[in-house]
C-alpha cells in the first residue's frame, strides 16, 4: 500500500484532512514541534480522523524510522526552511537530500510554493528529481507582463537520485 509523507506547517488544516477523507491511508505528517503535533493530534480526534500517523521530526534531520515514501506532500515547509536567515543555502540542500531519503524510487513529490518561481524549483530540484507536471495557479498581470502567485509542482524521483550517489 503507498505510503503519504505530508510535510507542512500547520498541517492538519488542509492536507492531511483531505488525503485521508478522499480515501487515502497510510498517511504521516510530521513536524518539528512537540506542541503542533498535539494541536494536530486533538483536532484529528474530534473530527474522528484516527488513521493518520503524526510524528515529530525535523525534516532535517531525520530519524532512520521515516523512509519509504511513494508521495511527499509541502505546502509551505520548504519555503520556511529556505528562508531561514542562517546557513539557508545549505539548509535547502539538506532538505532536498531529505526529500530523497524518505520517499521511493519514481515516488511523486508535490510542493506549493509561494516565495519561489517554477524556475527556481526546477533549479534546486535538479538533482535527483524530474518535473512531472505544473499544476495550475491564479495569474496575475502587472506592467505588461503577466506571473503565477505560487508555484505548484509536481516531480518524480528519479533512480539517479541523490541518496544513491552518497
Amino acid at each position: 500500500m503507498p505510503q503519504y509523507l505530508t510535510l507542512e506547517l500547520e498541517m492538519v488544516f488542509s492536507w492531511l484532512n483531505l488525503l485521508v477523507k478522499h480515501g487515502f491511508s497510510n498517511v504521516t505528517g510530521i513536524d518539528y514541534s512537540p506542541s503542533a503535533i498535539k494541536l494536530s493530534a486533538s483536532i484529528l480526534e474530534k473530527e474522528g480522523l484516527s488513521n493518520i500517523n503524526l510524528k515529530v521530526e525535523d525534516f532535517l534531520s531525520l530519524s532512520t524510522k521515516l523512509s519509504g515514501f511513494h508521495v511527499c506532500v509541502d505546502k509551505g515547509t520548504f519555503d520556511a526552511i529556505s528562508l531561514n536567515p542562517d546557513n539557508a543555502v545549505e539548509k535547502r540542500k539538506q532538505y532536498v537530500m531529505s526529500l530523497s531519503r524518505v520517499l521511493e524510487v519514481k515516488g511523486f513529490f508535490l510542493i506549493t510554493s509561494c516565495n519561489w518561481t517554477k524556475a527556481e524549483l526546477l533549479d534546486v530540484f535538479s538533482e535527483g528529481f524530474e518535473l512531472f507536471e505544473e499544476l495550475p495557479t491564479p495569474k496575475f498581470s502587472f506592467g505588461g507582463r503577466s506571473g503565477n502567485t505560487v508555484a505548484a509542482l509536481v516531480f518524480q524521483k528519479s533512480e539517479t537520485s541523490l541518496d544513491k550517489v552518497s
